[in-house]
């Protein structure tokens, strides 16, 4: 397949816009140029472009000429370092016969050796500096991404992780110097699956290797999202996705199973936190009474209670993004619920339900809660209550979809715990109380 030189364009923006505007200098001689081959200068004249941006509102033109070739389904542009036209159509040119002879990559390091480091020498701090810089992932999704990234490197590589390096005498930084400067070539598929391997062989009774087995597909998922064609079409370097032949262990069952009484437990909740904790009596019914998340709560505002309708409306506002745009929607709650807030409403400080220092933090690139000593509060007296579970403030919420599936159905739960799909809610939320039986006294007992 020969290298396609794109039609001249200049972009309206710096980067990869898909927006364009022909130039005036596109449009000189692009009939004549068709009788020329791809290696006469006069061919490349009316193909290169000087691309358009904007700064300060207003738009400009770069001084230099610039071209775009498509190659193998995969479209650069090339800044061609001259506002001389004769030169700027020459280099073009002399891409197009290299890229055409030896490739993307070896390209890349002929034409763009300072701008452009060649996959080979690419580093995992670079390669994630680069992905962070154009893709348009949230932050804090890519956080999460980039720190299952760097764990699976650190593991494979022997780089010493403790929990004492998150210290004020940790060595973090040392840490993360060291996983940022290994070269991405270097992560092969078959050190992730020896990897792997190591980390699943550490956990031998079923109970925790149960639990190896969802922690390593989790993190080799967000790592892996790192190389989809999303994060990677606008990158100058072609790179080869190391996960792509590793496979993922068998998923156990994730459907949660109640292992408590929610009904003691509210009635506790009440009775003690109502009057010694308020803030975290509010957390607490807010997640077993709307199903809230954690990060709904945070920046949960008074404006979201609906009174007259018994409804909690969550949707984005300046200091909250929803999780997606399934998130978005009314909870439906009980009457008593909303008199209960009711009254927290008339001495309500704020305009957040639950008062705590600071305001949320929506642009952060970490999670960032303002509400999280009461969170803690609340976990820990959820602990002393026989809740054991990892995260026993979201065990809350399943407790909730647990609920309205028994009372409901599982669409109806679905719809109240704002899932994307019925598929999510079956796999992991919902737990069935009911006793259903064949009933074999009535069988026997029937002559």
């Amino acid at each position: 397949m020969e290298p396609v030189p794109e039609p001249t364009r200049a972009a309206n923006d710096v980067g990869n816009s898909r927006k364009f505007r022909i130039t005036p200098e596109a449009r000189i001689g692009t009939t004549g140029a068709q009788a020329h081959s791809k290696t006469h200068l006069d061919y490349w004249k009316p193909r290169i472009f000087k691309p358009e941006f904007k700064r300060h509102g207003q738009i400009k033109r770069s001084a230099n000429w610039a071209v775009q070739i498509r190659y193998r389904k995969r479209g650069v542009r090339w800044s061609l370092g001259t506002p001389n036209r004769e030169a700027a159509a020459a280099r073009a040119r002399d891409i197009y016969l290299y890229l055409l002879a030896n490739g993307w990559e070896a390209a890349f390091e002929k034409f763009r050796p300072s701008a452009n480091a060649p996959s080979k020498t690419l580093t995992v701090g670079a390669f994630l500096a680069a992905v962070q810089k154009s893709s348009d992932v949230e932050p804090t999704t890519f956080t999460g991404y980039a720190q299952a990234l760097r764990k699976i490197v650190a593991d494979a590589f022997g780089i010493e992780s403790t929990n004492q390096r998150f210290g004020p005498r940790g060595g973090y930084h040392e840490w993360l110097a060291q996983v940022n400067d290994v070269k991405l070539a270097e992560l092969t598929p078959a050190m992730i699956q020896s990897w792997k391997r190591s980390y699943l062989s550490r956990h031998d009774d079923p109970v925790s290797a149960r639990s190896a087995k969802v922690s390593v597909n989790s993190l080799m998922r967000r790592a892996r999202s790192l190389f989809s064609d999303r994060m990677l079409r606008h990158l100058p370097v072609e790179l080869e996705n190391p996960f792509k032949h590793v496979e993922f262990e068998s998923r156990p069952s994730l459907k949660y199973r109640s292992t408590f009484d929610i009904k003691t437990l509210a009635q506790d909740a009440f009775k003690e936190l109502s009057e010694d904790d308020q803030e975290a009596c509010k957390v607490f019914f807010l997640a077993a009474g709307a199903g809230l998340r954690r990060g709904e709560i945070d920046s949960l505002e008074w404006s979201a209670f609906l009174w007259n309708r018994d409804v909690i409306r969550i949707g984005a506002t300046k200091h909250f993004h929803p999780k997606s745009e399934h998130s978005i929607g009314d909870v439906e709650v009980d009457a008593l619920l909303m008199e209960i807030f009711k009254a927290y409403h008339e001495k309500a400080r704020s305009s957040f339900v639950v008062e705590a220092p600071g305001v949320p933090k929506p642009q952060a690139k970490y999670v960032h809660y303002r509400c999280q000593e009461h969170f803690e509060r609340l976990s820990a007296w959820l602990r002393s209550k026989g809740v054991k579970a990892h995260k026993p403030l979201h065990t809350l919420r399943k407790e909730f979809g647990s609920l309205i599936c028994d009372c409901d159905g599982i669409y109806a739960a679905s719809r109240a715990l704002r899932h994307s799909s019925i598929g999510v809610t079956d796999a992991y939320y919902t737990d069935k109380r009911r006793r259903v039986t064949v009933g074999l006294d009535r069988l026997i007992g029937e002559s």
